[in-house]
């Protein structure tokens, strides 16, 4: 079929930017309106019925929306604003989606001034003397960064930075313009000549070769204690249905890394849980006990595998098999004898045809052998997780929050020691989707994250989990949540302190204490709802309310301090 006109009358380049967007399927814009950025702005108003313009209060929340929009949607998403502020403050989210994988685009500007640029004025980074150089500041941290600055190229590097977002592994990509270019007009004769945006994107995903899907499978057939380890490419290849569907058949003990967590329900009996450095000692027993070792959609980095501990995960007495979209990684960080290329979703429907075809068992001891571990072994649930001791203890929080939370919930996590208690003790149920920043670790993600999780999955709740230090970082997303009437619901974990640091510092704590500060009251003059919590026994109802009330609400719990990140952290991690 031959291509078609992007624009059949002229237009200005914004005008054609914002047909871009809609054309690509991106339905949420996130940033702050500000310098070159707000031509688009103005374009994106006559949009506006099919791309939404979400306005936060910091773009450093922006960049984690386009994150996690990337991540549950697969589409990419977009943040928008000002050089000299997007690209700064929005460092973190960008870090993040880029070690993680999310497709994610920035739209940004140089700050120019035009005719004075070489005269270093306000604000420019145009990268001159006397100016600060935009586009290097950025490239560090995204796939791919375009420099626009001729009308026709301003529109059509906005659909390649589409192209370069989704394809091979996913990642941030950044278009800055340049103020003579979004300034300007374009039309069906101009130069390059511009098409439609669909011409650009790939749809189809592609799947490995038939006589690698075989050889691993042979493999299979001839293992007595293979084991699937699932990270994060299963969520961006929305692969998750397809995961559940190959482990049963097969019968396949399912453990995930902790960018993998909630790829495969927690409850299910043949799940294991995370495992790695700060894992469940049940699924680092089953990891290394087994003789096969499939893994799909991770690096199998040094927190995974407890700093590559042959304990753990040893090449030499397992047999690997790795799945990966993009052909570097695999066999990246340990040998593999069957690497297979390919997205994670492609290559589990081969799975699955082919062990159908080839008529391979289901391993009808594999469900037993978990439950042995879960109940032998440190699992999920600890005597801490009943306690009625005051101040609240994490595992007591945790579990409250495990039962108040119903299937189809999102749960996105922040940094810190409640990060680490979160993936450690929450256990999670079918149909929920679990986020956490565990790709760069930074704090203040949680809130922004269940932002854009109640836009895109608006009949399921989303709860942001946090300590009180990333809870001040990201407060100001309470802003975004009351103006956008997003009714997240905001779980802090306030110890008065960085947990993590203060826990490092041992008997020379420095800078990481804080005063004791009423976080439920803080949201109540934000004009949402807060609820302080102090007694166990008040848990349930503050959460079923957060839950329900269908506003905008921090359930700010007082938790003990007793409890340290080394409580959660695997003896193997001690490596090398």
């Amino acid at each position: 079929m031959s291509a078609r006109q992007l624009i059949d009358d002229e237009v200005s380049v914004p005008e054609a930017i914002a047909r871009v967007l809609e054309e690509a399927g991106v339905d949420f814009v996130f940033g702050m309106p500000g310098g070159r950025t707000l031509p688009i702005y103005d374009a994106l108003y006559d949009h506006s019925e099919k791309v939404r313009c979400v306005l936060v209060r910091e773009e450093g929340l922006a960049a984690v929306m386009a994150d996690v929009y990337g991540r549950l949607t697969g589409r990419p998403g977009v943040c928008m604003g000002q050089a000299a502020f997007m690209l700064t403050n929005a460092g973190m989210g960008l870090v993040e989606a880029r070690l993680a994988g999310s497709p994610v685009v920035v739209l940004s500007d140089l700050s120019d001034s035009p005719y004075f640029s070489h005269h270093a004025p306000y604000q420019t980074g145009s990268g001159d003397y006397g100016t600060w150089d935009a586009r290097n500041t950025i490239a560090g941290y995204t796939k791919q960064t375009f420099v626009a600055r001729e009308p026709a190229a301003a529109v059509q590097v906005t659909q390649l930075a589409i192209k370069h977002a989704l394809s091979g592994q996913p990642g941030p990509v950044a278009v800055l313009y340049h103020s003579a270019a979004i300034a300007a007009r374009v039309g069906p004769h101009t130069t390059p000549r511009l098409y439609g945006t669909s011409a650009y994107l790939q749809s189809e995903r592609q799947g490995a070769s038939a006589a690698r899907v075989d050889a691993a499978l042979a493999t299979l057939r001839r293992a007595e204690r293979a084991v699937v380890i699932a990270g994060n490419g299963v969520r961006m290849s929305q692969a998750r249905e397809r995961l559940l569907a190959w482990v049963e058949l097969l019968g396949l003990p399912v453990a995930t890394t902790a960018s993998g967590k909630g790829v495969f329900p927690e409850t299910h009996p043949l799940a294991l849980g995370v495992f790695g450095n700060f894992g469940l000692e049940a699924a680092n027993v089953i990891v290394a006990e087994a003789d096969v070792v499939l893994a799909i959609g991770t690096k199998l980095g040094p927190s995974d595998t407890a700093n590559e501990n042959p304990r753990l995960l040893d090449p030499q007495r397992q047999t690997l098999i790795q799945v990966d979209i993009e052909s570097r990684h695999a066999a990246w960080t340990m040998p593999a004898e069957h690497c297979l290329i390919g997205d994670a979703g492609a290559v589990l429907d081969q799975f699955i045809e082919a062990a159908r075809r080839a008529g391979l068992r289901r391993n009808e001891s594999a469900a037993a052998r978990v439950a042995e571990a879960h109940r032998t072994k440190a699992s999920f649930d600890v005597s801490e997780s009943s306690s009625d001791e005051s101040p609240v203890l994490p595992q007591r929080l945790i579990k409250e929050l495990h039962r108040a939370v119903p299937s189809g919930a999102t749960i996105t996590c922040d940094a810190g020691e409640n990060r680490l208690f979160m993936m450690h003790h929450f256990q999670t149920k079918p149909g929920v989707e679990y986020l956490q920043p565990s790709a760069v670790g930074g704090m203040g993600y949680a809130i922004p994250a269940a932002l854009t999780a109640k836009l895109v999955r608006r009949d399921h709740p989303a709860v942001a989990v946090c300590g009180d230090g990333g809870f001040a970082i990201a407060m100001n997303g309470l802003m975004t949540a009351r103006d956008e009437d997003i009714p997240i619901a905001v779980v802090v974990l306030n110890n008065s302190q960085l947990g993590w640091v203060r826990h490092g510092q041992g008997a020379r704590p420095i800078a990481s204490h804080f005063a004791d500060y009423d976080h439920a009251a803080i949201a109540r003059a934000m004009g949402c709802e807060g609820i302080r919590v102090e007694r166990p026994g008040d848990l349930q109802r503050a959460l079923t309310h957060a839950l329900s009330c269908g506003r905008p609400t921090v359930v700010d719990v007082v938790v003990s301090d007793r409890y340290t990140f080394r409580d959660v952290a695997s003896p193997l991690a001690a490596y090398p």
